[in-house]
């Protein structure tokens, strides 16, 4: 089954690959890696903001990380030229997740991402990664994830 086959199975329609917001570039392709920047939570409605361990809860958290996947994915397929079956694995993903200094659950607030491209990609999908506290994001967002993947 197609990538994109599987994404609709799933009920998830990726959008358009979401344009930098300042002076650098959504993604850089080098020989067979792409890393994609930084992509912050947002969804069809604007973006999710919030700090976790305040006014955000952990599966809010993770609805905020699978939406990060949700816009790597659309970045890489932009990457692939619109072929994700280009895709030959999620290599890691360094996710901040904006919260209290007490907050210690930023991995469980990850495994939306990480969850999500796992059942999106099966076993392509299983990556490294990191799971850091910030103490704010850009505009307040709740979760901001970069990626690098292995393409053919």
């Amino acid at each position: 089954m197609s990538i994109e086959a599987k994404l609709k199975e799933l009920g998830v329609t990726l959008p358009d690959a979401p344009a930098p917001a300042a002076n650098y570039v959504p993604y850089v392709v080098a020989g067979d890696m792409v890393y994609i920047s930084g992509q912050i939570s947002a969804d069809e409605n604007g973006l999710i903001t919030g700090t976790l361990g305040a006014d955000m809860d952990v599966d809010a958290g993770q609805a905020a990380a699978k939406r990060c996947a949700i816009a790597l994915l659309a970045q890489l397929k932009a990457a692939c030229g619109g072929d994700l079956d280009r895709l030959v694995r999620v290599v890691k993903l360094g996710a901040f997740v904006n919260s209290t200094a007490d907050f210690t659950q930023q991995p469980q607030v990850v495994n939306g991402a990480s969850d999500f491209l796992v059942e999106a990609l099966g076993d392509i999908g299983r990556h490294a990664r990191s799971a850091v506290s910030s103490p704010s994001l850009p505009l307040g967002v709740a979760v901001e994830i970069d990626g690098v993947f292995q393409i053919k």
